[in-house]
């Protein structure tokens, strides 16, 4: 399907209204496209795109991607799927549908429409890693039969569908392998680690470890992730990826908790609880083929986006407490 005009494109963001989505159709906005947001709202919020119900470019659709979808577009970025774990164990058998599912329907979306189709995979791929840091050739080291299996075989799944269609069909795909991502606009129930040290630092809670927080992450602002998102579907067809999408500055558990604690001014203790299963303990992408196929980098630091996520849940205290 041709483009509306050679620079306004009509995109597709499955997942709009969820953190990274909002963001991202924010940003694509900002860019002078149109954006048709399609999210079912379990994990998503329309909080999150409240500021752009008067976009004349902007529109909603309240539909689930494990059911077909017919829209004419330009590009899909396909973000939908419970990314925390504790919405995606909520309900597993609906978290594996809708990764592989949506992904099924979505490329077969873009089959139709002769269009390239961004999936958001995920570090989960790379399960427990036993390779440090992880680049995208390590195959990984995941439990198919254990409670995180839901979402980590769901989105491998996904990414074989992919390739798939690409290879038998020729499909313009793009996959990008996100790591951790923070940022205004969590939940405050989201269960990622970064919401809940802020909310429990932020209401004088003890700050809960699982583990002896010596496990890490790396930890990747939002505003750099959408960046490489973009930078990744502009890249055409030479760049399909997979391609970690991440900050290579790596943190443990305790540092992010005394970062959380210091910027919040609070005296919350830190408590420290048993590690669920499978949960991983290194966590840090090699972001080398970004870097050479993008031109990409996170540029924000821990601190200074710790601010912003801060004062994101201090804005929601307020409107709540109203």
């Amino acid at each position: 399907m041709p483009q509306l005009n050679e620079s306004r494109k009509r995109i597709l963001v499955t997942g709009g209204a969820g953190f990274i989505g909002s963001h991202l159709s924010d940003r694509l906005l900002a860019e002078g496209h149109e954006v048709i947001c399609v999210d079912n709202l379990v994990t998503g919020c329309r909080r999150n795109i409240a500021h752009l119900n008067d976009n004349p470019r902007f529109s909603f659709r309240l539909h689930d991607v494990t059911a077909p979808l017919d829209v004419a577009v330009d590009e899909i970025y396909n973000l939908a799927c419970p990314a925390s774990p504790l919405h995606y164990q909520r309900d597993p058998v609906q978290t594996a549908k809708t990764a592989v599912l949506g992904a099924i329907n979505m490329l077969d979306l873009a089959r139709r429409l002769g269009v390239p189709i961004l999936q958001a995979s995920t570090s989960e791929v790379y399960g427990d890693p036993l390779v440090h840091p992880q680049p995208e050739g390590y195959w990984g080291n995941v439990n198919p039969i254990g409670p995180r299996a839901c979402y980590d075989e769901g989105k491998r799944c996904a990414e074989t569908l992919f390739f798939d269609y690409h290879r038998q069909y020729g499909v313009d795909i793009r996959i990008a392998r996100i790591f951790n991502t923070y940022g205004p606009r969590l939940r405050r129930a989201d269960g990622r680690v970064v919401s809940n040290f802020i909310v429990q630092a932020l209401q004088g809670e003890p700050v809960t470890i699982h583990g002896d927080g010596s496990q890490t992450r790396s930890f990747c602002f939002v505003s750099d992730m959408v960046e490489g998102l973009v930078g990744l579907m502009s890249a055409g067809s030479g760049a399909i990826g997979p391609v970690n999408l991440g900050n290579p500055r790596e943190c443990t558990m305790r540092e992010l908790a005394q970062a959380v604690l210091a910027e919040t001014a609070s005296h919350s203790p830190i408590r420290y609880l048993p590690r669920p299963e499978d949960d991983p303990s290194r966590r840090k992408p090699d972001i080398g083929r970004a870097r050479e196929l993008l031109g990409w980098e996170p540029v924000v630091a821990l601190d200074a986006g710790i601010r912003e996520t801060v004062g994101h849940f201090r804005r929601l205290a307020d409107l709540d407490s109203h």
